[in-house]
């Protein structure tokens, strides 16, 4: 119930005036006299599925996921009706059909069927890299403005698939480097960085370098090292960087030398070897930079 202070009841002056949204009409709080009635409601429509005093938004949100976006009914592959019993063979014949025909109308025009295929390659990344839902949507939203500006022509679908998941993970400041993407892709690296750099120039896309601290919780998590070499990687990385040591340089490979050294110094120790492994980064890069920056910041190891 809403109530009005700027309008006045006609037959009575009052101005306790009430806007009743569930009935559609507003009438006077004094004298009753219904002065709108069938009022349209401009607000959000909520409604209960379930009978109970939960309610949610009518139909499912927009995906990214989705070729069609997710707006469109699926035909279930059950078998079966409302009551869980097997459906005879001609039933069953004609729902195939119906399945068939579905999946043939679903695909409009040439972008809609390189999302399909796209967004397969997508979710593989995905998997093998541990990606949020966030994270893989963005990827599906620069996939698919890379395909309506024609983009696509003359590369590989899952060329500019894993160039589009390192741009989402650079915009998101996401722990993936180019090399966790290119170790699961089947493409080239040089393939990826092309289509990375087109584009990332094409589209317009605005990232910033990330910082080293953001791939520690991983790289620690995957060692099976503790919250206290962590910290002690994040400090080691911030007096790096207020010297401007980090300046240049890979991020990744500057975050392997930091925890090289906040291995060392925490007694945790890990070889070159098994740092270069999991951050992919050559044992060459790491000893170079945490030779630098232990010398830098007056550490003896």
């Amino acid at each position: 119930m809403e109530i009005h202070e700027t309008t006045k009841c006609s037959d009575c002056l009052s101005r306790n005036i009430v806007q009743d949204l569930k009935r559609g009409e507003t009438h006077c709080g004094d004298c009753g006299l219904v002065i709108a009635s069938d009022e349209i409601d401009h607000g959000e429509e909520w409604r209960s599925y379930e009978g109970g005093e939960s309610n949610s938004r009518v139909g499912a949100p927009k995906s990214a996921l989705s070729p069609d976006h997710g707006l469109m009914t699926t035909i279930g592959i059950a078998n079966a009706d409302f009551a869980g019993r097997s459906l005879n063979g001609v039933t069953r014949s004609q729902f195939y059909r119906l399945r068939k025909w579905q999946r043939r109308t679903t695909v409009h025009n040439r972008v809609e069927r390189n999302m399909q295929k796209a967004l397969l390659e997508l979710d593989r990344i995905a998997g093998a890299l541990g990606l949020t839902k966030g994270a893989k949507e963005e990827a599906a939203i620069i996939y698919r403005r890379a395909a309506e500006k024609d983009l696509i022509r003359g590369r590989s679908i899952d060329t500019v698939v894993a160039a589009s998941v390192y741009l989402a993970n650079q915009k998101l400041e996401l722990s993936r480097s180019f090399d966790d993407i290119v170790a699961v892709s089947p493409c080239r690296s040089k393939d990826i960085s092309r289509a990375h750099r087109l584009i990332k120039q094409r589209l317009k896309i605005r990232t910033v370098v990330p910082s080293p601290t953001v791939y520690v919780s991983r790289y620690c998590s995957e060692l099976g090292l503790d919250s206290g070499v962590v910290n002690h990687t994040h400090s080691i990385i911030n007096r790096a960087s207020e010297l401007g040591l980090v300046h240049g340089k890979s991020p990744s490979g500057v975050a392997a030398a930091c925890l090289y050294i906040a291995c060392r110094e925490t007694s945790n120790f890990r070889t070159q070897s098994e740092i270069a492994d999991i951050t992919y980064v050559t044992e060459v890069t790491i000893r170079n930079r945490y030779k630098e920056i232990a010398d830098n910041l007056g550490i003896d190891l």
